[in-house]
């Protein structure tokens, strides 16, 4: 997988990823910290990565994998430059020089990173004066997202303090090796790699028996919601970027859970990035019927790799609901549908991909991009997925570099290629979440724009889930019923005995009277109708009212109630519940009969 990175490099598709990091020096002897004092910082702990002073070395016409050597020829001024905004030093410059800096390809016959401290960031959002950032940038053939964590955790502490680890520096730079060397070890290679192939395809068929096994069981499905549409982001790339990203407080993306309790903070923010693409393209009049799709890797990489090179990484596909514009449904569509694709990845055996990856030969592999790129074939065939949505967690806790404080993890920045015009990066520090993205200047002019559409979907999500949190007190507060709910307003009516109270009884299953009443029927409906005014809500017409007339004294109205199974209407499911009986409705046609009323049938 570290070779594809390489083989897939061109001036205009850079594969390196990075950040934008910004540092307060108040922590700092003295408060203040000079570029000097970032070298040597850098230069003592340089022995706690290997990322850092290792090179590739390719083997001719790409014959075989690059190999990793140790740089007889490092210079770490090389590495690590400098430069200062001009005024007014604001958010919009640092993300155009930021942009910039990562639009340029690195040196590969050097250590494949690079570090711009950048001074005058006087009017950057609200950081405090004086600060300054870190542009970093690192070839992905080098590291993947968590690989990338432990480069980070090279070059900052934990407290502000700049002394130089108590680790003794054993690193011994290396001969650079020959063609006929590299030529050589090709050749053994392309005789072994055959036994390989045959070893990881033997490895694969569990992996393929237990994906067959979960479709047949359904554990997981194959749907249409996992076949991208064309969209705009999916064409060739330009050698410009545009770089921007939003803030959020970490506690209230964990409030946006309140939606859906089962959701993971990721299913957030896929559901979140889903929304501001829905805002986005609809506003370009270029939104796709069906859902978009995001490519999300996942690390299969173990504690003890933790520190390698390379990548260690898998994937997997995942719907962004971008054609749902409600926010709750769209979380809940995005959990079922992230849900099945990790149900398929386990199936298959995410370490079993990572390692089919390591055998496929590096010259087809360059063919295959070289021709992708140059024929553009991005605008013909349609991709496997239409961005990309990472996710690297961050420390939980401030870290500090040359005793500068880390304020903000500003920015990530990842690499595109033909046909990815747009790519995002999830990554959280302290009590902070990053929603990131870098895209290719000519597909998306207006970066701006998309970020206020990031910062709008979130804020509907966050709206719909305290709205959710407080639906249940609401309808405690308002239990009146009304039109359909009628039914469900007579169940606990009927639950209450009828011989505690027949006259309130028989008031409730005919609260609506019409026709003539006697004076001593009146006086008991005033009484009770103001202290039960829920209960009476519920008027009953047509059939209903002419046994409502009925009882007009106090033994009548008893067994009226008792007299009416033969209601329509709202009113005939609580009625049924007691059937007449003969005796009690002979009485009632009686005493319908007297009043001049015909019995109800």
């Amino acid at each position: 997988m570290d070779s594809s990175f390489v083989a897939m490099e061109s001036p205009n598709s850079p594969m390196h990823i990075g950040n934008l990091l910004i540092y307060n020096p108040e922590t700092a002897p003295d408060g203040f910290v000079r570029f000097k004092d970032i070298l040597n910082f850098f230069e003592s702990r340089l022995r706690l990565s290997k990322t850092m002073r290792q090179r590739l070395v390719r083997v001719p016409l790409d014959l075989d994998y690059p190999y990793w050597v140790e740089d007889p020829n490092f210079d770490l001024e090389y590495h690590v430059r400098h430069i200062a905004l001009p005024k007014p030093g604001d958010w919009r410059q640092l993300c155009i020089q930021t942009a910039r800096i990562h639009a340029r390809p690195m040196d590969l016959t050097r250590p494949p990173w690079e570090f711009t401290v950048i001074e005058g960031l006087e009017n950057v959002r609200d950081y405090p004066p004086g600060c300054f950032a870190f542009v970093t940038k690192v070839h992905h053939s080098a590291i993947d997202g968590m690989s990338g964590i432990d480069l980070m955790e090279a070059i900052h502490t934990m407290t502000p303090s700049t002394a130089p680890p108590n680790v003794p520096d054993e690193w011994e730079p290396e001969k650079i090796p020959g063609p006929a060397e590299l030529l050589g070890k090709s050749y053994v290679n392309a005789l072994l790699n055959p036994l390989k192939q045959v070893q990881v395809a033997a490895q694969t068929l569990p992996g393929v028996a237990s994906a067959i096994k979960g479709l047949i069981t359904r554990d997981f499905k194959l749907s249409t919601d996992l076949i991208p549409p064309r969209t705009r982001f999916n064409r060739s790339i330009s050698a410009h970027r545009v770089v921007e990203g939003r803030t959020f407080p970490l506690k209230d993306i964990k409030t946006i859970r309140a939606l859906l309790p089962e959701a993971k903070v990721n299913d957030v923010a896929i559901s979140i990035i889903g929304g501001a693409l829905h805002k986005y393209l609809t506003a370009k009049d270029d939104l796709p019927k069906t859902t978009m799709t995001a490519m999300a890797p996942i690390s299969v990489r173990s504690e003890e790799e933790k520190s390698d090179m390379g990548n260690q990484v898998a994937a997997m596909i995942a719907p962004l609901g971008t054609h749902l514009p409600d926010p709750a449904e769209r979380l809940e569509y995005v959990y079922k549908q992230t849900s099945n694709s990790k149900a398929m990845t386990n199936a298959l055996g995410a370490r079993r991909m990572t390692e089919v990856s390591k055998v496929n030969p590096l010259l087809y592999m360059a063919l295959g991009s070289q021709l992708f790129s140059r024929v553009s074939i991005a605008h013909r065939l349609a991709m496997p997925f239409n961005t990309v949505v990472t996710n690297v967690p961050g420390p939980p806790i401030s870290i500090y570099t040359a005793g500068a404080r880390m304020e903000s993890m500003a920015l990530s920045l990842i690499c595109l290629t033909d046909g990815l015009g747009l790519a995002h990066v999830v990554q959280s520090y302290r009590d902070e979440a990053y929603i990131s993205f870098t895209a290719c200047r000519d597909i998306m002019p207006d970066p701006e724009f998309y970020s206020e559409c990031l910062q709008e979907s979130f804020d509907e999500m966050l709206a719909a889930a305290k709205g959710a949190a407080n639906k249940p007190a609401a309808k405690k507060a308002a239990p009146a019923k009304t039109g359909a709910t009628a039914k469900s307003a007579s169940k606990p009516a009927a639950k209450k005995p009828a011989a505690k109270k027949p006259a309130v009884r028989a008031l409730r299953s005919a609260p609506a009277k019409a026709g003539a009443t006697s004076k001593a029927a009146h006086a008991p409906v005033a009484k009770t109708t103001s202290a039960k005014p829920k209960r009476s809500a519920p008027a009953k017409t047509g059939a209903t009212a002419k046994s409502a007339s009925t009882p007009a004294a106090k033994k009548p109205a008893a067994k009226a109630k008792r007299a009416a199974p033969a209601k329509t209407g709202a009113t005939r499911k609580s009625a049924s519940k007691k059937p007449a009986r003969r005796k009690p409705a002979a009485k009632s046609a009686e005493f319908a009969k007297k009043t001049g009323n015909k019995p109800a049938k």
